[in-house]
């Protein structure tokens, strides 16, 4: 597995370290509202990357934080908290609004057939945890209290800026909002790991603490989830661009000053879902979600194929248009796939060729596009048995997750449902008269409608074609 490693500006051989046993984690979401797609693009490339090693034949352990507190709607820690913001934009408590969107959330994994990490922790389950990580980076020296909070002092690092390559003297600009000046800092790049009351009376979760009442700091979360549940070496963290600076910079630097050691290896990045007027956003007002993509008559698989044939680390522009010609490319490959037949017997070094050549397209920086051509290769190949190819098929799929051989049941509206049950209950009558011409009769009209009758031992049934 190569993969690019933004803590390096390459492409590297992974190298867990362990081997083959991987720990994993993806910065989760802030569920103040639904996640737009741009969102999820991130989580299919996450998924993707997961199910890659996976195939590849490591053990993944993947860690993901629920963030119900703590994130503000400025990456300078200033500003209202995102939960509180929505609580008051819905007239709901704050962990109304977090349980809410957490269930929206995950159905819209589920639709996107991305997989739920095997750990997933709230931020507010972890309170001690901070506290502990807080309590000594004061202690040896790398965080201080001022005007009621405690902040992280990033001048006790010399390296502070290395995954990001700014400049220390450099105006540093977070994606969401530039760094404002904080009166109570000691230098502008440093950030909050604890609020209190001090500072935001109107907070509506906080605890006890050494410091005051207050609540913890984003970055200070991902640090204490990760570490909690995986240990102190990780071997991949991801996330979207805009994580990059501050957050991830942030957690960073926080952790390896916390554990005295090099924390994480391989820190792995996808890249924005624009809109053709720029970078999708939440503030904009309307935004685009699975559900209306949904409304619009799309499958969200069809837009899981579209963020797949474009690779993670190049800006995907999204359109209508765009997104109605992944859906046509993805019903014309969905329906070769299934005329595939169960017939023959697998060519084993035919299926071991393909398997070995997608193992390195998808191996190599997660080159999804390049997978795709070894899917197709495989079905234009006039030398391969169908049972072989559906069989490839079903192996690259565990990657892909696009459901290429499942069979879509047609929905039956009320109308059509009762229909055909009042002429299922007309043809058992005719047959129990023995008027097996009107029985018939029935089985046809309702053929035309392309709906098939089967009579079994258990009783009649049907199905639509």
């Amino acid at each position: 597995m190569k993969i690019y490693n933004t803590l390096t500006r390459q492409v590297e051989e992974f190298k867990p370290k362990e081997e083959k046993f991987v720990k994993m984690y993806t910065c989760g979401p802030t569920v103040y509202h639904y996640a737009h797609i741009g969102n999820l693009r991130t989580y299919i490339f996450e998924d993707i990357f997961e199910k890659t090693l996976t195939y590849l034949g490591y053990s993944v352990t993947r860690c993901m934080n629920i963030t119900d507190v703590g994130h503000m709607s400025s990456d300078s820690d200033s500003g209202e908290d995102k939960m509180l913001k929505g609580a008051k934009r819905e007239h709901k408590t704050v962990l109304e609004i977090a349980q809410f969107y957490t269930e929206c959330f995950k159905k819209d994994l589920e639709k996107l057939n991305v997989k739920w990490p095997e750990i997933v922790s709230k931020a507010t389950d972890n309170i001690d945890e901070y506290i502990k990580i807080i309590e000594k980076l004061l202690q040896d020296g790398y965080a201080y209290s001022s005007g009621g909070n405690i902040y992280f002092d990033t001048s006790k690092l010399e390296d502070y800026y290395r995954l990001t390559n700014h400049k220390i003297d450099e105006m540093v600009v977070g994606v969401r909002a530039g760094v404002e000046e904080d009166t109570a800092k000691k230098n502008q790049a440093d950030f909050v790991l604890w609020f209190t009351k001090s500072k935001f009376e109107d907070q509506e979760l906080k605890w006890d603490s050494p410091w005051g009442y207050g609540y913890p700091g984003w970055h200070i979360e991902c640090s204490g989830i990760s570490i909690k549940y995986l240990g102190e070496y990780l071997d991949i963290h991801c996330g979207g661009v805009d994580n990059i600076f501050p957050h991830h910079t942030n957690e960073i630097a926080q952790s390896e000053a916390y554990l005295g050691h090099k924390w994480c290896n391989y820190w792995v990045h996808g890249e924005h879902l624009n809109d053709l007027s720029g970078k999708m956003s939440k503030s904009k007002g309307d935004f685009l979600t699975v559900s209306l993509l949904e409304e619009k008559g799309y499958s969200p698989l069809a837009y899981r194929f579209m963020c797949l044939n474009s690779h993670y680390r190049k800006v995907l522009v999204f359109s209508y248009e765009a997104l109605s010609q992944a859906s046509t490319t993805y019903e014309k490959l969905k329906k070769r796939t299934l005329s595939l037949k169960e017939e023959g017997n697998i060519l084993e070094e035919d299926f071991l060729k393909y398997d070995t050549l997608f193992k390195e397209k998808i191996g190599d920086d997660l080159n999804t596009a390049e997978a795709f051509t070894v899917l197709y290769d495989v079905l234009k190949d006039e030398t391969l048995n169908d049972k072989t190819k559906r069989e490839l098929v079903k192996s690259f799929d565990t990657v892909f997750s696009l459901e290429l051989l499942k069979e879509e049941k047609k929905e039956i509206d009320e109308e059509l449902q009762r229909y055909i049950q009042k002429k299922m209950e007309e043809r058992r009558i005719a047959k129990e008269n023995k008027d097996y011409q009107l029985a018939d009769a029935i089985r046809k009209e309702l053929e035309e409608k392309n709906v098939l009758i089967k009579d079994t031992r258990e009783g009649t049934t049907f199905e639509i074609k």
